[in-house]
C-alpha cells in the first residue's frame, strides 16, 4: 500500500509510544466537557492548541484562562494559535499575538498554523521561530504546515505537522523518504473523518509513517462548512485506550 513507502534509512528511533496532538476544540463555554476531560490524570497527551478566537482575541478571555490553568496544573502542555497565514502575516502582528498568549495564558509554546511549505519561505520562518523562542523558556514550537515541507524546516522547530487532511486522503498517503532521517516524536498528523471500524488501521499509517504524535477523530469538515476539530471524537475511549497500551504492527 502507498502509505508503507519509505526506502531512506539511517534513522534515530527512540521508541516514543504516540500520544495525542489536540488542534484546538471549541471554545471552553461551547466544549466544556472536552476541556474538562483533557485534564484527567494519566492521559497519553503531548499538547493542546489553545485558540480564542483566531489567536488569543483582543482582551483576556476568563474561561480560557481557567480552562489553561486546569490544563496546566494537571501537567499538560498547551500551545498558543498562531496563523502564518503561509507567509502573509506580518512579523510584528505575529509577535504581538505572542506576547498576547503568554502575558494572559502562559502558554508553553505555538502552534504556527499554515505555514509555509516551500524552500524559499524558510529563512523568514526561522526568523520569526528564532524570536519567539526569545519569548519561552525553552517552549515548543509546532510549525502546521499540513504537508511535507522542504526538509530545512525540521531544523528550526520541535515538530512537524506533515499531514492535516480527511482519511480518504491519509489511508493512501505516502511520507517523505526524508523524514526517515528524523525520529517519530518530530512529526505530527492530524486526521478528521476517520470512521470507528478504521482507527486500528489509522494508527498502523502513523507508526509506518513515523508520527508520534496523532490526532484523529470521526467528525468530518462537512464540505468546508464545520471544524472537524472542535468537538471530541465519539471513540474517545478507544483511541485512549490503543495508545497507552501501544498498536501492533
Amino acid at each position: 500500500m502507498p502509505h508503507l513507502t519509505s526506502t531512506t534509512t539511517g534513522a534515530t528511533r527512540t521508541g516514543l509510544g504516540p500520544g495525542l496532538g489536540i488542534p484546538g476544540y471549541a471554545h471552553p463555554l461551547v466544549a466544556p466537557d472536552e476541556w474538562d476531560t483533557l485534564t484527567r490524570p494519566g492521559l497519553p497527551l503531548h499538547w493542546v492548541v489553545l485558540n480564542v478566537h483566531e489567536g488569543p482575541g483582543t482582551r483576556p478571555d476568563p474561561h480560557c484562562e481557567d480552562a489553561a490553568g486546569r490544563l496546566h496544573t494537571a501537567g499538560a502542555r498547551v500551545l498558543g494559535h498562531l496563523d502564518l497565514a503561509h507567509g502573509a502575516r506580518g512579523l510584528a502582528e505575529l509577535f504581538s499575538e505572542a506576547h498576547r498568549y503568554l502575558d494572559w495564558y502562559r502558554v508553553d509554546g505555538f502552534l504556527l498554523d499554515r505555514c509555509p511549505a516551500e524552500r524559499a519561505a524558510l529563512p523568514e520562518v526561522r526568523r520569526a521561530i528564532t524570536r519567539l523562542r526569545s519569548l519561552l523558556d525553552p517552549g515548543h514550537v509546532v510549525l502546521g504546515h499540513g504537508t511535507h515541507p522542504y526538509p530545512g524546516y525540521a531544523e528550526i522547530a520541535d515538530q512537524l505537522v506533515t499531514f492535516r487532511g480527511p482519511w480518504s486522503d491519509y489511508r493512501w498517503s505516502q511520507v517523505a523518504e526524508w523524514t526517515a532521517d528524523h525520529p517519530p516524536e518530530r512529526f505530527c498528523h492530524l486526521v478528521h473523518g476517520v470512521p470507528r471500524g478504521h482507527l486500528d488501521e489509522a494508527l498502523r499509517i502513523a507508526r509506518w509513517q513515523g508520527a508520534a504524535t496523532i490526532w484523529f477523530t470521526d467528525r468530518t469538515a462537512r464540505g468546508g462548512h464545520a471544524d472537524p476539530w472542535a468537538a471530541m471524537p465519539g471513540y474517545w475511549d478507544e483511541i485512549v485506550s490503543r495508545i497507552g497500551r501501544g498498536v501492533s504492527e
